[in-house]
């Protein structure tokens, strides 16, 4: 489902994407934030071209070795360090979750190599409430790592904030896959329109890789980029870590067992159901019908993009039965209406294509946020329309206690690799 959602350290609920942590020792001053944010504003042209840049800004240099201790400093594997990186953040044209103009932020990182055509890898990130927590805006290893780890090794990395995230405007439309296809192919764009300025060319190759919520996003661009969505673009390979492909399925169910972290469980089932009424429409029209008070009176306050993820994670109860009404557990145990239609569509990107590249969906057992049900069910999925599709157990690497995490790390790790070789 996400993994930046929160991480887990010492047992406790901790910052990860959702409460940004801040910028660590071995980090401070390596990733260093501009002192000035570019806010872009809403796109007043209807027809304005989806990818064309903003505005680009540098943010880092970084040497091989200051990357390895960097990445070092989150546990982020560095046996593929080979070169140094520079940073950039875009902010480009795009359309929201209505297909109205817009524009979004993202990261690029570029590897310091000599070779100036690049392959890219797409980085789709796993789930964040607060707009400063994306990766190119975010104040700590995480958020930025796995792009920086993939430049490192000499690709081209493109990571999107998705909308509403970084300096998007608006609310970020959580788990719409649609949504996030556009946003990460008109990031693509952007990254192509931008990379002459550095001296580069993005070749075309494409590899797709994500986390999470970013596991879905990953297989939504995926679908697009097979079908032609921009034929500069060749996908290449697919990769995604511990996605909650199957929300009916598979999350929901192991959401109402218990199988799910409860606060984790508590706070992306908050997140989904004010996410999608807002998408979707027709969930509820009063918080108070879905929500236990105090929590109907702020819960959409607390994913708005404007409250600090520990805040959020504060300010929710530690269970289902104290956040739900009977209702809101009855839509949970029984979905209809409008929230079925949005759990059909949110599982397309394993029911709804066929790939035609190689593609290993990769997963930890015991996952407490993602159930690796939702990667099994993925595949099955895939082997039904023809497509041998593995799934690649990462082993049990933890990440502050937390499996989840730790499978982005070992994924990380494990696909740079593979990508290597199919470059």
């Amino acid at each position: 489902m996400t993994s930046t959602l929160t991480r887990l350290t010492a047992g406790t609920l901790a910052a990860a994407a959702i409460t940004a942590a801040g910028v660590s020792a071995a980090s401070a001053g390596v990733f260093e934030r501009p002192t000035a944010e570019h806010r872009a504003a809403p796109v007043a042209q209807p027809n304005a071209a989806r990818g064309r840049l903003v505005s680009a800004t540098h943010l880092a240099a970084m040497s091989a070795d200051q990357v390895r201790a960097w990445l070092a400093s989150e546990d982020f594997d560095t046996a593929s360090v080979r070169h140094g990186v520079d940073t950039y953040r875009l902010v480009y044209r795009t359309v929201d979750a209505r297909g109205r103009a817009t524009t979004a932020s993202g990261l690029v990182v570029l590897p310091r190599s000599r070779d100036r055509r690049l392959a890219t890898v797409s980085y789709t990130h796993g789930t964040m409430s607060y707009k400063p927590d994306a990766p190119s805006t975010a104040d700590d290893v995480w958020g930025p790592g796995a792009a920086v780890t993939y430049a490192a090794a000499g690709f081209a990395a493109v990571a999107p904030d998705y909308l509403g995230l970084g300096l998007g405007p608006g609310v970020h439309p959580w788990k719409d896959v649609p949504s996030e296809t556009s946003a990460s192919l008109d990031m693509l764009r952007a990254a192509r329109h931008f990379t002459p300025r550095a001296g580069r060319v993005l070749d075309g190759r494409v590899f797709v890789t994500g986390f999470s919520q970013g596991a879905s996003s990953a297989l939504g661009l995926a679908r697009a980029l097979q079908g032609g969505a921009d034929p500069h673009f060749r996908l290449r390979a697919v990769a995604p870590i511990s996605g909650a492909y199957d929300f009916r399925g598979a999350e929901l169910p192991a959401l109402l067992r218990g199988d799910i972290a409860p606060k984790m469980a508590v706070a992306y089932t908050s997140y989904l159901l004010t996410s999608w009424n807002r998408v979707h429409g027709g969930i509820y029209e009063d918080p108070s019908e879905l929500f236990r008070e105090p929590y109907a009176a702020r819960v959409e306050k607390y994913f708005d993009g404007t409250t600090p993820g520990r805040v959020m994670l504060d300010g929710l109860p530690d269970t289902l039965g104290a956040l739900l009404t009977p209702r809101g557990l009855a839509l949970l145990r029984h979905p209809s209406g409008s929230f079925a239609e949005a759990l059909r569509v949110d599982a397309e990107v394993c029911t709804a294509w066929t790939p035609r590249v190689p593609v290993r969906l990769y997963a930890m057992a015991g996952d407490e946020q993602a159930v690796t049900a939702n990667t099994d069910h993925c595949a099955a999925r895939f082997r039904d329309r023809g497509a041998a599709v593995p799934v690649v157990e990462v082993g049990d690497r933890l990440y502050g206690g937390s499996r989840h995490l730790g499978s982005n790390l070992a994924g990380t790790a494990r696909i740079v690799r593979w990508f290597g070789e199919l470059s």
